[in-house]
């Protein structure tokens, strides 16, 4: 009896775990409470994704704002898509020129924009030149786009209008306006400015007439007159270059503080979207324009028998108050706000920039 008693207690107590059963719980232990851990760096991992699309996106809207809505020209953005539609279904080549002529303006407007935000960022110099070659980017193009095709009297007039458009419609409006907002004020600008874009201008005008007088003066009838004619208008062209170049290093270097005394008194801005937003932005509008120019230079003379208008208006009325857009708009209100100096800048500065660097393009 005591040995059955015995026995009976020894089977009824637990067996102690094995070294093995030991590990295999341990594991388990561990797995329970890594899964929490795991659970969580993975919905970090995918906070932190959904917080950066939605920072990219926030972002481009932003710049969205800024470029496209940002100017009063915004009701005239509507155009470019209707010139591609227009070229895309064959709407008529007069519609497709009426379309990218009009979608031209916010484009030019907008790449003057893009470009003083990315002059904040590589500084004056760099950003004086930026705004040198992309100020007149719709003129160039066109002249460009217009000699590939062998229209060469569209490139002579369209620039030609674009030079007496900044001399005379521009400056001209500008001066009237801040003569009529400013009835009760002395408006005064500096002499030195202004004598400075007048001479190169008197420059320019006297490179292209040379060329053009010693042909007449010789007759232009023969072989050797016509080649002696080409060499002299190219090496007026690189007196030209020159100048031009020298104008830039004048102006951004050895004679900054003169034209930079008119903004002394006015507020540090700062830029309102990043560089490479604005670079990307500029590419793309400079594409948008490239486009349009082409639509524009295939259709003028389509759109002219339509409309009962010679080429010749066209080219030296019509294209360079689309391609003067930005200069007419801030000319006149920098000329509003009594800044006379900055309003004669914009306008005989474009002027100038056509005559000594675009047209050498052309």
């Amino acid at each position: 009896m005591h040995m059955n008693t015995y026995s009976e207690a020894t089977t009824s107590q637990p067996m102690p775990p094995t070294m093995d059963e030991d590990l295999e719980n341990n594991t388990e232990d561990c797995n329970n409470a890594m899964t929490p851990m795991v659970r969580k760096k993975s919905e970090l991992v995918v906070v932190t994704n959904n917080d950066s699309r939605f920072q990219m996106l926030r972002n481009f809207m932003t710049n969205l704002q800024e470029v496209i809505f940002g100017t009063k020209l915004v009701v005239l953005f509507p155009a470019v898509p209707l010139a591609v539609v227009a070229n895309f279904y064959s709407f008529g080549r007069p519609w497709i020129f009426a379309f990218s002529l009009l979608g031209l303006a916010p484009l030019a407007e907008r790449v003057s924009f893009l470009t003083e935000q990315i002059a904040y960022f590589t500084g004056p110099t760099v950003g004086g030149l930026l705004n040198a070659t992309c100020g007149n980017a719709t003129e160039m193009i066109i002249a460009l786009l217009a000699l590939h095709q062998n229209k060469v009297h569209v490139v002579k007039l369209s620039l030609l209008g674009s030079i007496l458009s900044n001399l005379l419609l521009v400056l001209g409006s500008s001066l009237l306006c801040g003569g009529l907002a400013n009835l009760k004020r002395e408006q005064r600008y500096d002499r030195k400015q202004a004598d400075v874009n007048s001479l190169l201008l008197l420059l320019g005008l006297l490179c292209h007439l040379l060329p053009l007088l010693f042909k007449y003066a010789l007759g232009g009838g023969n072989h050797s007159i016509a080649t002696s004619t080409l060499q002299l208008s190219r090496a007026s062209s690189i007196v030209m270059l020159l100048a031009y170049v020298a104008y830039i290093f004048f102006q951004l270097k050895t004679h900054r503080k003169l034209f930079d005394a008119q903004e002394v008194d006015e507020e540090e801005e700062k830029a309102v979207i990043g560089f490479w937003s604005a670079f990307t932005w500029l590419v793309g509008m400079t594409l948008v324009i490239s486009l349009l120019s082409e639509y524009v230079v295939g259709t003028i003379e389509a759109a002219s028998d339509s409309w009962g208008i010679s080429v010749s208006f066209i080219s030296i009325i019509l294209l360079p108050i689309v391609g003067n857009a930005a200069e007419h708009a801030g000319s006149i209100i920098f000329a509003y706000k009594n800044k006379l100096d900055i309003s004669l800048g914009v306008a005989m500065g474009s002027a100038t920039q056509i005559s000594m660097f675009v047209l050498l393009h052309g």
